[in-house]
């Protein structure tokens, strides 16, 4: 009975090794995990998980709202957001602006596309935490 179960155990041993080796994606996989964003007109349909929720966090701190300002909640389950949802006017108000920004980027910081140094527009630079832009008019000087 002994000499039987030796050689069983490797076996089994041997098939857990190769079942869970299968079931690991390898690092040149793409992780299957990683949802594809929907309903993209602006940015890059390839665009990363990472990279869109790193988009989306400079949109939040920017206006200083939470996701919900612009992306709809689900019909099924009104704890969870729809973001592929057109449904809200904030959010086509943002595709908008995104529009807006990268014209005058292109328009006026032509030269300097790639240099990360030099400042360009983006939606902090009007919005400024708020949901809506204050403006300060400057006094105009006096003409003599």
């Amino acid at each position: 009975m002994k000499k039987f179960l030796k050689p069983f155990f490797v076996v089994v041993g041997i098939t857990a090794m190769i079942s869970l080796a299968a079931t690991v994606p390898s690092s040149s996989q793409k992780p299957n995990d990683e949802p594809e964003g929907k309903n993209l007109k602006i940015l890059p349909k390839d665009i990363s998980h990472h990279e869109l929720d790193s988009i989306m966090d400079n949109f939040k701190a920017a206006l200083g709202v939470k996701c919900d300002y612009c992306h709809a909640r689900s019909k099924d389950n009104p704890k969870k957001l729809d973001f592929a949802s057109d449904e809200k006017e904030y959010k086509l108000i943002a595709r908008e602006m995104m529009k807006m920004t990268d014209k005058i980027n292109k328009k006026y910081f032509k030269e300097h596309e790639g240099n990360n140094n030099v400042a360009a527009i983006q939606c902090m630079n009007c919005h400024r935490g708020n949901e809506k832009p204050e403006f300060q008019l400057r006094p105009q000087k006096a003409r003599n």
